[in-house]
């Protein structure tokens, strides 16, 4: 198995931090805009997209900063996925840096993905 490359993608979103990570650090969030639907038990977050289902484990989270997620299913001990906020100092503008890995050949695929998500992300809170 190659390892994984990691990658980042930053979306400026016009939302204030407080709310903005209520979508992303919390389960009721991220089933809004993420997967079907989110429960967490502890550390440990459920994913369900049709049907079938995903785990991954809390590994860092400050709140409305930061929160660092692993797959438990994902064998690379590096990778991991990442949600950070980050504020301009100086025009306030807001942006969600988001962190994940994926192999060489699939990192387009990978971003796409998360634009879409993020899209989405946007769409719901009307941002």
């Amino acid at each position: 198995m190659s390892a994984k490359v990691k990658f980042e993608i930053e979306f400026p979103i016009h939302a204030s931090p407080h709310m903005l990570y209520n979508y992303f650090g919390t389960p009721s969030g991220l089933s809004e805009w993420f997967a079907d639907n989110v429960n967490s038990r502890g550390e440990i977050f459920t994913f369900i997209w049709d049907g079938s289902e995903e785990q991954a484990k809390v590994l860092q989270e400050r709140p409305e900063e930061k929160i660092k997620f692993k797959w438990l299913e994902d064998e690379d001990p590096k990778s991991y996925f990442e949600f950070r906020l980050e504020i301009d100092p100086i025009t306030k503008d807001v942006a969600l840096i988001v962190t994940d890995f994926a192999e060489e050949d699939e990192v387009d695929e990978a971003k796409m993905f998360w634009e879409n998500q993020i899209d989405e992300l946007k769409h719901t809170i009307g941002a």
